[in-house]
């Protein structure tokens, strides 16, 4: 079976388009990977781990989407919580790559080494 890791880095708080169109195809593709039978892992990462608190929201324009695949969200980057940020509770947080300095970041080796594609919005 194949499988894939998919990595938000995108910043909600920049407000952009670009932003937005990154979690959505981000979203999108993991549906699609879900809808395809295929194993698939969402992490948010760096300023990314900002995005749960905002797709939690009902009026947000992607939380339908982000309903249909929430339940494929590995977690949030520990280290990227610490710097970054968030409100939200109920993720696990990842840190098996254990960074100096900080509380450790999702490690990709290990993906890699799992057999994950990396795509990265």
């Amino acid at each position: 079976m194949k499988k894939t890791a998919i990595i938000v880095l995108s910043d909600p708080k920049a407000g952009s388009e670009e932003a937005l169109g990154r979690v959505f195809n981000a979203l999108a593709s993991a549906y699609e990977f879900k809808h395809a039978g295929e194993d698939v892992k969402i992490i948010f990462q760096g300023a990314g781990v900002r995005w749960p608190e905002q797709l939690e929201k009902s009026e947000h324009p992607v939380h339908g989407l982000y309903s249909e695949v929430k339940d494929h969200v590995h977690g949030l980057s520990k280290g990227c919580v610490a710097v970054f940020g968030t409100e939200i509770s109920g993720y696990d947080l990842l840190n098996d790559n254990e960074v100096p300095g900080t509380p450790g970041l999702p490690s990709f080796v290990n993906l890699r080494n799992e057999g994950y594609d990396l795509l990265i919005f």
